[in-house]
């Protein structure tokens, strides 16, 4: 698919108005696509991605990635998200990874902030150079003119923090990272409390799902909290602790649609229908529910929430031995599909 973004971040490089210096470069919440094969040396780059389907992208297109670090170098990519709290965070973040006198880069839609994106780099770095194209902005500036106290502050703002009354740990950015989502919630007031054995939560958040199997199903002996956005399955891990000494839980920084490590007596799912960079991916969905088919044991229940126009009912009937709607309410339903046995 094509990514604006990482085009335009690569502008500098392609017009050789920026080089890639010999002691190598960072790219924080890199990416994969045509431009990075185009105009990074593989071999001088290291990246840096939370989200694992990008994790993995990158890691078949053969650049080293890691999920986090704390190195510095003297040239550092960047590509902002559009909540600004987590924007701002990173843009801190790369300040604190480049190296005295190097350079930061960083590229947003336009549509997605790209505008106060460059207002708050320049806020800590000073003026910076600037490009448009491909409906994007990349903007760059040295760390000379540095505010390092900004920094500072900024880098702590998408860090966990209490929510709702201080019940949860959450953090900016992660999916409706400071609420109860509305759709999650209308399944967890359907969930049956004689789910038992052993479950998995897919695309599980922060956390709330899980939670809410394992105060009501007794019978769970064992969880499976699955994300593939690696900062919301470390709010989870904290989340779920008052269950860890009753139930057996594994947290795994996985991405669902390549398929599931385990067989499971029931899962529990309020899947993705968009993808990282917020286009509409309704096959994500669908990816979903075909993972959860392979993974059930015969007679295991698939118990699903979506947005109520989501066309998914083909795949319950191909899937599964029998799917029923099981309530609907705000655009949302819920359906409960069983495998054959």
């Amino acid at each position: 698919m094509s990514d604006p973004a990482l085009d335009a971040l690569m502008l500098p490089f392609a017009d050789r108005r920026l080089a890639w210096p010999g002691a190598g470069a960072l790219f924080l919440r890199a990416r994969e696509g045509a431009a990075l094969h185009a105009h990074a040396p593989r071999a001088a780059l290291v990246c840096e991605q939370s989200f694992r389907p990008e994790y993995d992208a990158l890691q078949r297109a053969g650049f080293s990635v890691r999920a986090d670090g704390d190195d510095a170098f003297p040239l550092v990519l960047v590509l902002p998200p559009r909540q600004r709290d987590e924007a701002r965070a990173l843009l801190a973040e790369a300040l604190a990874r480049t190296s005295p006198g190097g350079t930061v880069v960083a590229s947003m839609p336009n549509d997605a902030g790209a505008r106060s994106g460059q207002a708050d780099f320049e806020a800590q770095l000073g003026p910076a150079s600037v490009l448009s194209k491909h409906k994007c902005r990349v903007f760059w500036a040295t760390t000379a003119g540095a505010d390092a106290g900004l920094a500072a502050d900024w880098r702590a703002l998408d860090a966990p923090r209490p929510i709702l009354d201080g019940r949860w740990t959450s953090r900016p950015g992660v999916f409706a990272w400071d609420r109860i989502d509305p759709a999650s919630a209308l399944l967890a007031a359907q969930l049956p409390a004689t789910l038992s054995g052993h479950g998995a939560d897919l695309g599980a958040g922060w956390g709330f799902l899980s939670d809410q199997v394992l105060s009501r199903c007794p019978a769970v002996t064992a969880l499976d909290v699955v994300e593939a956005e690696r900062r919301a399955l470390d709010c989870a891990h904290v989340n779920l602790q008052a269950h860890a000494e009753r139930v057996a839980l594994d947290f795994l920084w996985h991405d669902v649609t390549a398929g599931l490590p385990a067989r499971y007596d029931f899962i529990v799912t309020n899947p993705p229908f968009h993808a990282l960079r917020g286009e509409p991916r309704p096959e994500l969905g669908r990816a979903f529910i075909a993972a959860a088919a392979d993974a059930l044991r015969p007679g295991g229940a698939l118990w699903l929430v979506a947005n109520r126009q989501l066309p998914y009912e083909e795949m319950f009937d191909a899937r599964f031995a029998s799917a029923r709607l099981v309530a609907q309410q705000g655009g949302f339903k819920v359906v409960e599909a069983v495998r054959g046995r």
